[in-house]
Order: C-alpha cells, then sequence, then structure tokens
C-alpha cells in the first residue's frame, strides 16, 4: 500500500490528472483520475501484459484491412445506474438516452470483433480475457441500431404501427400542400399571402396571410408575427384536415412511447452485458491514454523481479520534469518559437545490487538528491499503478507492499507540530508495517534538530531498516551518514556531481563515494556578500572540519570517469551496430548461396531422372558444383580461428569444419591426404585440410552459420537407427546409413531409391545400407537394385566387426 501522504509528496495527483486528460471520453477520466497502485504483483504484471498486448493490438490492422480506432463515446453511467437503482415506474428514458447507449454498444461490438480475431489466443490472450470478460447485449444492440437513427430520432421502422402512422402523416401533408395550392389559384390568394409556403402554427396548418386581408376570408387567427404584419390563418378547408393530423400525431406519440418502453424492457433484460460494454470501452480509453502517456515519455512498463535481484532503473528521469518538457516543447512550437524542443531531463542510474538495500546520497545544494528520491518513489507508485515509467531497457524494480516518502516540509501551525516532529510521528506510525517488500524514502531525515543527535538517529533509523532488510534510499549532509555509508554492509554510497570548473551540479550520480555539500559555492552563486562567504570559510577552517578540498578531487575524478564511460557506451554502440550490419549481410548472402545451390542440385537430379540428361553429365555438373563450394569453404577454413594439426595420429580427436562434427580419427592415408574418421559410429574418409583441433570455442564458420547447404539441425543419431548422423552438407533428410531391417521388400526399395537420390544430391562418396542377415531375400533385392542403379560404382558387404553381410557398403560414382 502506498499511503495518500506519501502519494501527495510525490505528486502522484500530477501523473493522473495528465493521463485524464490524454483520455476521450468522461468515464476514461474518471478513471484516470482515481487510478491507484494495485494490490498484488500479479495484478501490477497482468496490467503490464495488458498494455503491452493493447499496443500490439491497436497496431495491428482489423480482418478487414483497417486499424480500429476507438472514437469518443458518451458517457452512460448515469443512464445505467438510473436503470439498475429505478423503480421500473420510475425509470422512463427517453430517445437521446437511448441513442447514447447505442452508441457505446456500437462502438462496444466493433471493439470487440477486432479483439476476437482467429490468432487472438496466441497474440493478445489477456486482451482477450478482459474483452470476454462478460457477453455484450446482443439483442439491445440489434434492436437500438434498428429503432435509432444516427440523428437520434426514432426510425419509422421501429415497429409496423409507427411505420403506418408516419407514412399517413407524410401523405396528410402533402394533401395539404396540393389543397393550399388548388385553392390559392382557384381564388386568386397569392396577392394576399406574405409568401407561397405553407407553415405550421400552433402544431397546425397555417397560412402567412398579410394582415390587412384578414378579414377577406373564413378561418382562424392562430397568431401574428412580431412585426404585426403576417398573421398566421387557418382557412375552414384546413381544420378537418389538422384535426386529423392531431389524431395522428398523439397516435405517434404513443406508439414512440411504446418502442421506448420495448427499449426499456430489453436494458433491464441486458444490464449487464450494457455495463460490461461500457466497462470494455472504459478500459480501452484508459489503456489508449497510457500508450498516449508513454510516447510523451518515452517510457514503458517496468517488470516485476524477485527482491533479492535489488532496484535497477537505468537512464530514469522523473516523469512530471519530463511531462513539463514535453509541454513546454508543444507551447513553444505552437507558437512558432525557435527552439520548439525543449532541453532533455538528466538521466539517473539508481541501482542497488543484490544485497544491497540502502543507498545514502549526499551531495551539494540543489544537485538533485532530492529529484532523484522523488524519482525513484514516483516510478515506483506508477509501475504499481500499471503505468509506463520514463527508464532505459533492462531497468527493473521487486514488488513493494509499502512505499514511505518522508520528503518536504511537513511542519503544521495548526497541529502545533514542527518538522523534525513531523517525520517522527509518521515514521513511527509506519515502522510496524515495514518489512522485507516496503521502501522508505528519507530526505534529510533528522536535520530539523541537534545535528548530533539527528545524525545519530538517523544511522539507528538505517541500522534497523537493514535489519528488517528494507529497501531505504536517504539524501543527506550529515558527515557521519557518509562514512556510515562506505563501511555499513548493506548499504552503498553514492554523490551528485557537480562541475569541477563552475560548480554547476551535473545532475548524475556517482557510486560508492560521497560528495561536499557546496554550501559555500551555492550561497556564492545565489547573490550572498562576498565578505559572508570569506567569514564562513575562515570559521569552517578553524573548526578542522573542511574536508572540501579531498571531496573536490574525488568528484573531479568521478566526472572524469562519467565522461570517458559515455565515450566507450558510444563507441559500444557503434561497434554493436556495425556488428548487426556485418552479421545480416553474411547471413543475406548465406542464404542467396544456400537457394542457388538447392536449385541447381535439385534442376540437376530433375535433368537426370527426367532423362534430360546422362548420369555422367549429371555426376559432372554436380562435382563442379561441389568443387566451386570446396573454394568457398577452403575461403572459410583458412579463416578459421581452430588450430590445423601438422600430423595425425590413430585415436586423435578432430572436428571436421564442413560437417561440423566432431571424429576420432582411426586411419591415416598419408598419400591421399586423407583420413578416416569415426563420428558416432559413423565412418567416412575426410581430407586433411578440412579437419582441425577442436577447442573450447564453438566450432562454426566466421558468420557463425553451419556450411551453405545445410539447412536442418544437426543432431547425433544412432549407428543403428533409420536415419543416421546427417552431415552439416547434406541435403533435407539425407544420411550416411540406411537401415531397412523390418520393412517389406517393396517398401525397402523405395526407400532405398530416396536414399540414393538424396546421397547423391548430398555429394556422399560412400554409404551404407543396412538390410540384416535373415533368409537373406532382401540382401539379394538389395543388390540386384544397386547393379541397376546408374551412379554406384561398386558395392561390398561390410566387413564382419562392422556388420558383415547384414550391411551393404555402396561407393558412389
Amino acid at each position: 500500500m502506498i499511503h495518500t501522504r506519501t502519494l501527495q509528496a510525490l505528486e502522484y495527483h500530477h501523473i493522473t490528472s495528465h493521463l485524464s486528460s490524454l483520455c476521450i471520453s468522461g468515464v476514461g477520466r474518471e478513471r484516470a483520475l482515481n487510478l491507484t497502485p494495485l494490490d498484488s504483483a500479479e495484478d501490477v504484471n497482468l496490467a503490464a501484459r495488458v498494455y503491452e498486448e493493447a499496443a500490439d493490438w491497436s497496431s495491428r490492422p482489423a480482418p478487414g484491412g483497417a486499424v480500429f480506432t476507438l472514437n469518443a463515446f458518451p458517457d452512460v453511467s448515469g443512464f445505467l445506474h438510473a436503470a439498475q437503482t429505478s423503480r421500473a415506474h420510475a425509470f422512463q428514458p427517453d430517445v437521446d438516452a437511448f441513442w447514447a447507449l447505442r452508441e457505446v454498444l456500437r462502438l462496444a461490438r466493433d471493439a470487440h470483433a477486432a479483439i476476437a480475431v482467429p490468432d487472438a489466443p496466441r497474440q493478445w490472450p489477456h486482451l482477450l480475457a478482459m474483452a470476454d470478460g462478460a457477453p455484450l447485449p446482443v439483442q439491445l444492440t440489434a434492436a437500438l441500431l434498428r429503432c435509432i437513427s444516427d440523428d437520434g430520432l426514432l426510425r419509422d421502422e421501429s415497429s409496423p404501427e409507427l411505420y403506418r402512422l408516419r407514412g399517413e402523416l407524410r401523405r396528410l401533408h402533402q394533401s395539404c400542400m396540393r389543397k393550399v395550392k388548388d385553392f390559392a389559384l382557384q381564388y386568386n390568394m397569392l396577392a394576399y399571402l406574405q409568401d407561397e409556403f405553407m407553415t405550421l402554427s400552433s402544431d397546425r396548418y397555417v397560412l402567412p396571410l398579410k394582415a390587412n386581408f384578414k378579414g377577406r376570408m373564413q378561418g382562424i387567427i392562430h397568431d401574428w408575427s412580431q412585426t404585426g404584419e403576417t398573421c398566421y390563418f387557418e382557412p375552414m378547408f384546413l381544420v378537418e384536415i389538422n384535426n386529423r393530423l392531431q389524431e395522428l400525431k398523439r397516435e405517434e406519440r404513443e406508439e414512440e412511447r411504446k418502442v421506448l418502453l420495448y427499449l426499456r424492457g430489453l436494458l433491464e433484460a441486458e444490464l449487464p452485458g450494457a455495463q460490461a460494454a461500457l466497462e470494455l470501452l472504459a478500459q480501452l480509453d484508459l489503456l489508449q491514454a497510457k500508450r498516449r502517456l508513454a510516447a510523451l515519455l518515452d517510457g514503458r512498463c517496468l517488470p516485476l523481479t524477485p527482491v533479492a535481484e535489488g532496484i535497477q532503473l537505468l537512464e530514469a528521469r522523473h516523469p512530471l520534469l519530463v511531462l513539463n518538457r514535453a509541454k513546454a516543447a508543444n507551447s513553444a512550437a505552437a507558437q512558432g518559437a525557435k527552439g520548439a524542443a525543449a532541453a532533455s531531463v538528466r538521466p539517473l542510474d539508481i541501482i542497488l545490487r543484490p544485497g544491497e538495500r540502502a543507498l545514502v546520497i549526499t551531495g551539494g545544494n540543489a544537485g538533485g538528491k532530492t529529484v532523484c528520491l522523488k524519482t525513484l518513489g514516483l516510478i515506483a507508485a506508477m509501475t504499481l499503478s500499471g503505468l509506463p515509467v520514463p527508464v532505459g531497457a533492462g531497468s527493473h524494480v521487486p514488488w513493494f507492499s509499502r512505499v514511505d516518502a518522508f520528503i518536504g516540509d511537513e511542519q503544521s501551525l495548526a497541529d502545533n507540530v514542527s518538522t523534525f516532529t513531523a517525520q517522527i510521528e509518521h515514521l513511527a506510525k509506519a515502522w510496524k508495517h515495514l518489512d522485507a517488500s516496503g521502501i522508505v524514502l528519507l530526505d534529510e531525515f533528522g536535520a530539523g534538530t541537534d545535528p548530533a543527535q539527528g545524525a545519530a538517529l538517523a544511522q539507528a533509523v538505517l541500522d534497523e531498516l537493514l535489519d528488517k532488510h528494507t529497501f531505504v534510499l536517504a539524501a543527506t549532509h550529515f558527515p557521519a551518514l557518509k562514512s556510515y555509508a562506505l563501511t555499513r554492509e548493506g548499504a552503498r554510497a553514492a554523490s551528485m556531481l557537480f562541475d569541477p570548473q563552475s560548480k554547476k551540479p551535473l545532475f548524475k550520480l556517482a557510486y560508492d563515494q560521497v560528495g561536499a555539500s557546496q554550501a559555500l559555492d551555492v550561497a556564492r552563486e545565489h547573490g550572498l556578500p562576498e565578505s559572508i562567504v570569506r567569514r564562513a570559510e575562515h570559521y569552517l577552517l578553524q573548526d578542522g572540519q573542511d574536508a572540501t578540498t579531498l571531496l573536490g578531487r574525488l568528484n573531479d575524478l568521478a566526472a572524469r570517469r562519467e565522461e570517458e564511460l559515455v565515450v566507450l557506451r558510444q563507441e559500444q554502440d557503434k561497434a554493436r551496430s556495425a556488428t548487426k550490419l556485418e552479421r545480416e549481410k553474411m547471413e543475406k548472402e548465406r542464404l542467396r548461396l544456400h537457394d542457388e545451390v538447392r536449385a541447381k542440385a535439385t534442376e540437376l537430379m530433375r535433368a537426370w531422372k527426367e532423362g534430360r540428361a546422362t548420369h555422367k553429365q549429371a555426376l559432372k555438373e554436380m562435382s563442379r558444383l561441389r568443387a566451386s563450394l570446396a573454394t568457398e569453404s577452403e575461403v572459410t577454413q583458412s579463416r578459421s580461428i581452430l588450430p590445423s594439426p601438422e600430423h595425425f595420429v590413430v585415436g586423435q580427436h578432430v572436428l571436421h569444419t564442413i560437417f561440423n562434427k566432431r571424429g576420432v580419427v582411426t586411419d591415416v592415408d598419408e598419400r591421399r591426404r586423407r583420413v578416416r574418421l569415426d563420428m558416432n559410429g559413423v565412418n567416412l574418409w575426410a581430407d586433411m585440410k578440412a579437419l582441425r583441433i577442436p577447442g573450447r570455442q564453438a566450432a562454426q564458420s566466421p558468420t557463425g552459420k553451419s556450411s551453405i547447404l545445410d539447412s536442418t539441425p544437426r543432431q547425433p543419431v544412432a549407428p543403428e537407427s533409420g536415419g543416421s548422423a546427417r552431415p552439416a552438407g547434406a541435403a533435407d533428410g539425407a544420411s550416411l546409413r540406411l537401415d531397412m531391417r523390418g520393412l517389406r521388400a517393396d517398401v525397402a526399395l523405395a526407400e532405398l531409391e530416396r536414399f540414393m537420390d538424396k546421397a547423391l544430391l548430398a555429394g556422399f562418396r560412400e554409404v551404407e545400407v543396412v538390410h540384416g542377415r535373415g533368409t537373406g531375400a532382401l540382401r539379394r533385392q538389395v543388390h540386384e537394385f544397386l547393379r541397376a542403379f546408374p551412379a554406384v560404382e561398386n558395392f561390398s558387404l561390410a566387413p564382419e566387426d562392422q556388420g558383415g553381410d547384414g550391411m551393404t557398403v555402396v561407393t558412389l560414382r
């Protein structure tokens, strides 16, 4: 919980007021003003996830192709409350109220449809759960859209009787117009009329007759114009029509009342759904306001981490300072002033590492100590309320069950308490509630009494808070607390830096050091007579308490270190950007080569199968393609960071750079410059130039990618499995061994044909076919197939120690 006094000290209400101004509806503004920290860490994390999902949802187009936009909508909360609490006979809504409800339900329906897309459970599950919290009133929405028009009137189609009555009224009006026109022409009345149009007076059709002709016709005068020159005259032939008009209008009003009663009944039946629709729009309005606030703050929602990980706010800025700068910049830009962009707010890194609970901040007056405390406190309050905060990536805070801030002058003449007394009273009330999940902000605690006693009391409070494992940030000028922060386990010292030349504050935190108060420099800067400042320096030297020179040198070193860190971060960012661009470039090139080689190999295989090329032509072209790849591989190997062996011995562990696999040397052929490797049960001959001594570094090409033809994960497979280990250079599905044991003959031969095709595509020189011993029938059919296969150079049974007559070793051309 965060006490109201703490929220006031942190000026949290300014944040909610600004958030309220970013809402587009009255119900959204009210909800923003009433926003308070949430009750649990689960609620905070849920609010952060909903915010992120809403940001993703609002930027994606709806199924119709357009991005859903939440427009302004009326606040019908009072109307719905009256429907819920008023008795049936006392609740008499009008058309305007139902039109407002119609707009809300229509917008809620469209919003729900935009959220509940087919991919919603995967893309924004929590937002979908919020939208599905209660069913929307389907019947009431359809009835309002049918009965209420866009201009807020009852439609003719609201009921059959209303449609009939309004049709008869229109026909009556046309009949009146026709009769008046015929009568005027028959008796030459145009000279008597003020204009040629019929009008209404006292809800009856009348003629605008000139005053000096009023006695020339029989009829009823209903009214006069303001000038007295025109009287509104009802001729006798219109009396009967007007009487019928009144009857029809009375019936129309009765029928409209029946329609409203019907809509009221639907509202009472589906009132929870109507309230859910308004709730959905209010939540979306608040989420939209949060996104606008995040844009102004350049902020994000912070994740809550375990308490043991401490506090880490990187590039944190005071939210109100950021908003004030943004407001000033917008105002200057609106007025066309030069330099409309306001000066940026200086960021701070507020860090308590794991195991640290107290941060004691020292430094000069007006250097930013209080702003640092308020920054952490306000960011914590906003985070616990589910609001985005102005911090950099990598920031995090734990869940704070309680936040207490003792900032500013809390004296009260009415209550007869001083600043010191007020701080003590409030701390005493909060003390029993403080634990490992709480945080306390102390600004100049103990400064309102004797310095020695105040410093001792402040140290005792810090000791007890550390024993409670409560987080605490304290800003102080007490020398005793400066040494305390440097020596006390669990506490950390930090100093607000100032410029060595100008003595102006830099608004930067330097950790693990203390700073001078700079009171005399501040006094001189703000116009205090120089004679007073010199006398103060004299008294300070007499007391022997002037450590300004030492602390100034520490400040100078820290300021230079901060400048160097800024330069190093900039260089680091440049190096990261260059590395990223280079990796992207190499990845694009790898993918291009991969696609090019695969397309060429596929085309060669298709040409050979379709008879457009002989197997010799296909093999020749495949060899040329492999040779080009070997050239690429040699270039890559020449840049390898792994050492190349000078000579090979049996039993030596090496790395095959093309296949990116480790193996053990089982035989060495010095004449052909190749060795035989055992790679997890798979035996093959490999060129010596493709081998390296494996080390701790990753065995991959300098690009960090596998070879060009490798498009599948490389995992070792047992020798007796159906698909043995696949080299990195293999095409998809290619392997060095095929296990056909247990398969029917026709299925086995089909598998063998596919296996040989893939082996040829992969460029294998030697493969193994495991058919088992059994009766020997499958072995004979395999050998017959291999004799007829044009790409087979020869085949033979494996040595007895490698499978004997249960496996055939095939050499390809």
